[in-house]
């Protein structure tokens, strides 16, 4: 693991020669703990806990020796919980790493995914701590290989002056259309199929502004209904395609179609926006889910009040406090990856306003 020691190392998972290095950010944390997964394993029996044992500025981070792409793995963080100030660690909740680059499995609802005591109905306290495990129920992150080959790919770089944004989904774009083989259609191979293309090119479009790709969850009110989120305003993973839009069925396939998909659009020309969302994220507010943010450093990635509320200036529970460095960074780093990594071309910012929110939150 590369650090200097006064410096902590890349966030997220990173492949080595030895194995895997891992860094999370859990700023008011007292142990981090990786959590390691047979593939297929969705109950948590095959559970392997490795404590992060490095700390530098509030992160957290330590090698696996032996690791390799494919792995499966999850975060587990130990604190005080203390909601009135804002910090609600719970161990017993797998949580995701937020700088995950390919997500397994969706959130199953269940009151164990909360980090507080909630009924069948998902109602309850929100400042009494929940002691069951949720493992069974949270999706998995899967360490990537991010070699991918890229040819002769460069970005289209239409002038401003001559561009022509189509916005669309993923799957409602390409759903039913009758010229893209059925098992193609509403995914990132169904974007880039010949058909696709050539419907694009014949409407003079020079983009494609893709709403949200980046992982998501369905809301628990819209599934109690038995309906879910289409649109993926609601962010679970920053760093890794929505895999119910890839045509393959293994997580690795899923990034490297999102890839494949953006080198044949820039082959004809077309550039890829991405619609992102850092002004949330799915857990909600301070009586939602603990699956990420939350359970990591619940004070430090959002905005809350004295009382340890959450500051809702999105209308979806939370909003994430980009005043902290190590918040502002996770957007910073995020928007690199896709650039560098993925080849996207810009990006549209949902509810902008948001993300600049002064100290009075005004």
């Amino acid at each position: 693991m590369s650090t200097s020691g006064d410096l902590p190392p890349d966030l997220g998972a990173t492949l080595t020669r030895e194995g895997v290095d891992f860094a999370v950010y859990a700023g008011h944390a007292d142990a981090v703990e990786i959590c390691l997964f047979e593939p297929g394993d969705t109950t948590g029996a095959s559970e392997r806990r490795v404590q992060l044992k490095n700390r530098t500025h509030g992160t957290w981070f330590g090698s696996v020796p032996g690791l390799r792409a494919g792995a499966r793995y999850a975060v587990r963080a130990h604190g005080p919980w203390q909601p009135d100030q804002g910090l609600r660690h719970n161990p017993d909740k797998l949580l995701m790493d937020p700088y995950a680059r390919a997500i397994e499995g969706q959130v199953t609802w269940r009151p164990e995914v909360f980090g507080h005591v909630v009924d069948d109905r998902l109602d309850g306290d929100p400042d009494v701590r929940d002691r069951r495990n949720s493992a069974a129920y949270l999706p998995r992150a899967v360490v990537v290989d991010n070699h991918f080959d890229w040819g002769d790919d460069c970005p289209p770089q239409v002038p401003w002056a001559a561009t022509v944004i189509y916005e669309a989904h993923v799957r409602n774009l390409t759903k039913l259309h009758p010229g893209i083989p059925e098992p193609l259609r509403g995914t990132y191979a169904g974007m880039a199929h010949p058909a696709t293309i050539e419907h694009l090119l014949a409407l003079g479009v020079t983009a494609v502004e893709l709403q949200p790709v980046h992982a998501f969850s369905h809301e628990p009110h819209l599934v109690g209904r038995g309906l879910t989120n289409h649109w993926g305003y609601n962010t679970l993973g920053f760093n890794a395609p929505h895999s119910a839009y890839a045509a393959a069925g293994d997580p690795q396939g899923a990034l490297d179609e999102f890839k494949g998909m953006v080198k044949l659009l820039h082959a004809a020309g077309l550039e890829v926006i991405l619609d992102v969302v850092y002004n949330h994220t799915c857990e909600q507010g301070r009586d939602g889910a603990t699956l990420s943010w939350r359970g990591l450093d619940n004070r430090a990635y959002y905005r809350l009040d004295e009382r340890g509320h959450d500051i809702d200036v999105t209308g979806c529970g939370n909003t994430l406090d980009l005043r902290h460095p190590m918040v502002a960074r996770m957007v910073l780093d995020s928007l690199r990856y896709w650039v560098e990594l993925c080849h996207v071309d810009g990006f549209r910012f949902d509810l902008a306003v948001a993300l600049g929110r002064g100290r009075d939150d005004g």
